[in-house]
């Protein structure tokens, strides 16, 4: 008789593998610190926007998945208790029978790697009434307008002198740059 289990099911519940949290509403920040102070290795994957607040353009820090976090515990030597009493923690996220089910490393990794890119500041996707732009993409390409509105959030109207005329276009605001 051996004293060593054999059973691998036993050996991969002792490796740590990511699992996801679901947060209460706007609390995923909260609740990745409090998890943070228990002990536990928490990966909140954020990613910052430019935002306009009181008129003045601000970097923003906001969650990539605004009510998720994950947390890396194994199934044998984890304490998963205190995890639901947590401040901002709504539960673990699982499947099926009510089974954590864990996320794999590779995903995990590539939001390490590309989640903390910040968009080139140079790069300014809000513009003025009557600012001179320069258009970057589409059939369009290296003509210069003026700027006269937002149309959402993705879209831009640019008068165009064609035809010797003024014409109103519907653009994305990516293909839009500030003419120095």
């Amino acid at each position: 008789m051996s004293v060593v289990d054999d059973n691998p099911e036993n050996d991969q519940d002792a490796i740590p593998r990511w699992y996801v949290i679901q947060c209460k509403g706007g609390e995923s920040f909260r609740a990745a610190d409090h998890l943070g102070y228990q002990g536990y290795e928490v990966f909140h994957p954020v990613l910052e926007v430019q935002k306009k607040r009181r008129g003045k353009l601000e970097w923003i820090t906001e969650p990539l998945f605004p009510y998720y976090l994950f947390i890396r515990l194994d199934r044998l030597a984890s304490n998963w208790r205190p995890i639901r009493s947590t401040r901002g923690v709504l539960k673990i996220v699982t499947f099926g029978f009510g089974t954590p089910v864990p996320v794999g490393d590779a995903l995990i990794e590539t939001l390490r790697v590309h989640g903390n890119e910040r968009q080139d500041s140079s790069v300014n996707l809000y513009f003025r009434a009557g600012e001179m732009v320069e258009i970057t993409e589409g059939p369009f390409k290296d003509l210069q307008g003026v700027f006269t509105s937002h149309k959402g959030e993705e879209r831009a109207i640019v008068l165009l002198n064609m035809l010797h005329q003024q014409q109103r276009l519907d653009i994305p605001v990516e293909h839009l740059r500030r003419r120095d």
